[in-house]
């Protein structure tokens, strides 16, 4: 997952609602910066890094520890940068648009519903479409289209249940079909220090299963609905990353073109099989490896060795 932390602290922001037309202010990129907001615009989704620990030795740009108002600013943000975009488009779009081009028509009219949300002071990602327009909505690059991952940075002692702060968080997260997971960043920054070993030992003292960078990338996967499938041979053993619901060529695609283009067949070994029977020799003599074909959707976890032409 390409996805990059939004700071904590941030600018001066405008209501949406207040934002129309030209006597409006205009989003210029002052608050998260134009430098920031291009490479947000690169990313599959955006993960807010929220405050949710009181420190009086930290202080907070508002004062204050509240979390929704710091995802407000920051979506709000995002919001003026994505107004500021469409509404830059729509003269160049209705020009065309009168002139016949079809194209340009139901781009025009995807442009303005989202306009038409964002001043609303909703994010892009709420747009009702079609989903044979799926594909002109992603060209749009909207900063808010994006799905969104908020991390609740808690105190060391909330680590394990999370706090009032990150409650508030998650419930904040359903009602918009988001994903949150806490972490405190404290204990991130000591476990980085630790060996593995060392690693099992503190987490359990803390009573943590598992660290908190960990449940972030899990998160992360759900988020952007992919699933992770393994090559084993006698030097290594790589892990792959594709998109649920993947077909076993598509699949292979991602290791090399070639390897899609001259797909035979996928030898396939369950995770849990592989792990349980000591291998691939061992699965093999239990019956566990199979032959899949071109239909084969791959299987989060599969163990894979591809057959194909050269």
């Amino acid at each position: 997952m390409r996805d990059r932390q939004v700071a904590d602290d941030h600018p001066d922001t405008t209501d949406l609602r207040g934002h129309r037309g030209a006597g409006a202010r205009r989003f210029k990129g002052e608050g998260l910066g134009n430098q920031f907001l291009a490479t947000i615009r690169e990313v599959d989704a955006v993960a807010h890094v929220v405050r949710c620990f009181e420190d009086s030795d930290i202080t907070h740009v508002e004062g204050k520890i509240a979390p929704l108002a710091d995802i407000e600013t920051i979506e709000t943000e995002l919001m003026l940068a994505d107004l500021d975009s469409l509404e830059k488009r729509v003269d160049n779009l209705t020009k065309k648009a009168k002139g016949g081009d079809k194209d340009s028509k139901e781009q025009l009219d995807l442009v303005e519903r989202a306009l038409k949300l964002l001043r609303d002071g909703k994010p892009a990602r709420f747009l009702d479409r079609k989903p044979e327009e799926e594909r002109a909505f992603r060209m749009l690059g909207l900063l808010t289209s994006k799905p969104v991952l908020y991390v609740c940075n808690v105190e060391e002692g909330s680590a394990a249940t999370g706090n009032a702060f990150s409650q508030a968080v998650f419930e904040h997260a359903k009602k918009e079909g988001a994903v949150a997971v806490v972490i405190s960043a404290k204990i991130e920054s000591e476990i980085a220090t630790l060996s593995r070993a060392e690693r099992a030992d503190f987490l359990e003292t803390l009573g943590l299963e598992e660290a908190g960078l960990d449940r972030l990338i899990r998160a992360g996967y759900e988020l952007l609905h992919l699933i992770t499938y393994f090559t084993v041979g006698p030097k290594e053993a790589r892990a792959w990353t594709i998109t649920r619901g993947t077909k076993a060529p598509a699949a292979a695609g991602v290791i090399h073109t070639d390897f899609e283009k001259g797909f035979i067949r996928a030898e396939t070994i369950a995770y849990d099989d592989y792990v349980s029977l000591g291998g691939e020799a061992g699965a093999r003599d239990a019956g566990k490896l199979r032959l899949e074909g071109k239909e084969y959707v791959v299987a989060d976890g599969d163990v894979m060795h591809f057959r194909f032409n050269n």
